[in-house]
């Protein structure tokens, strides 16, 4: 079997990938770009891509058995003509509920704890100065009993909601599908979630029915106040409307995906007044060590099963 790694770069070099030789004749490159793509994996029995699209043209007069994704979204393969050709599309689930989960608690004690503002305050020399042994200027407050809403209750989403419980937190969800009825979480409708929740935290895919889910009309029905984070995909927040709000209301966002990625210059999110009002990190949700040695591990099993 002839494998093709698109995207190792995506991987991290810190991960070992050394198990995929160990299923075929591997050619690996760090990056590929659209024009790069269709003469990779031309002669390719397995492709294994992170973001690299795989699209009709590429597959097409191609000798592609199955493609590997090295992530949970499909959105980057053209599934219809994949399945027309008989070429199998394996994803990976569950592996990043834990890393994800720990990236969204991170910012939200980010903006809580106010830790940034403390931690200048001393090194500018300013806690030797006080008259009293304690500077509590910057108000911070404690999770119990805040509402926190969680938008799409899937693994990773009920992976966050049992940690927020920890806090003994008040967690409602609501779910995008209208299939999900979880009973150890009260279930609402959106305009409810946006309106009384403390804290809102995206764990949705982004289809047709999320995209531009949270636009300036219901984010501005956000509590003053409130933390809106979103760890699933970037089209879900409309990023112009969000921009435009957060000058205009105080709201915290930490935000780990972007429409386009990496971020464009032109993204309104880097043009904001109110920095402090947002966190802006570059796709590092899925990322810890143990889930990306987790993902590697079941790509490897996914191309297994397929050749045994």
């Amino acid at each position: 079997m002839k494998i093709v790694i698109l995207d190792r770069a995506t991987l991290g070099f810190d991960m070992d990938v050394s198990i995929f030789n160990s299923l075929g004749e591997v050619t690996s490159y760090d990056i590929t770009s659209k024009d790069e793509t269709k003469q990779r994996v031309k002669d390719a029995d397995i492709v294994i891509t992170n973001k690299v699209v795989i699209s009709k043209e590429d597959m097409d007069n191609s000798s592609i058995k199955l493609v590997a994704i090295t992530a949970t979204g499909t959105n980057n393969v053209d599934l219809e003509y994949a399945k027309q050709n008989n070429i199998e599309v394996k994803n990976v689930a569950g592996y990043s509920s834990s890393s994800v989960s720990q990236v969204a608690f991170g910012m939200i004690f980010h903006f809580v704890q106010k830790l940034n503002y403390y931690k200048a305050y001393v090194d500018e020399g300013n806690w030797q100065k006080s008259k009293i042994f304690t500077h509590i200027d910057k108000p911070f407050f404690e999770l119990d009993g805040k509402r926190v809403g969680v938008i799409g209750l899937g693994d990773i989403g009920s992976s966050f909601a049992k940690r927020v419980k920890a806090f003994d937190c008040d967690i409602v969800y609501y779910s995008t599908s209208g299939r999900n009825n979880n009973s150890e979480f009260k279930r609402v409708e959106l305009d409810e979630l946006l309106k009384t929740s403390d804290i809102i935290s995206i764990h949705c895919p982004l289809n047709k029915q999320t995209e531009n889910l949270l636009n300036y009309e219901n984010m501005k029905t956000m509590k003053d106040g409130a933390i809106l984070l979103n760890l699933g995909r970037g089209g879900i927040i409309n990023e112009e409307d969000l921009s435009v709000l957060i000058d205009e209301k105080e709201i915290y966002c930490g935000i780990d995906v972007v429409n386009k990625e990496p971020i464009e210059k032109s993204n309104p999110l880097l043009k904001i007044k109110n920095k402090d009002r947002l966190l802006l990190t570059p796709h590092i949700g899925w990322a810890t060590i143990e889930a990306r040695t987790r993902l590697i591990k079941m790509v490897a099993d996914n191309i297994k099963e397929f050749i045994k």
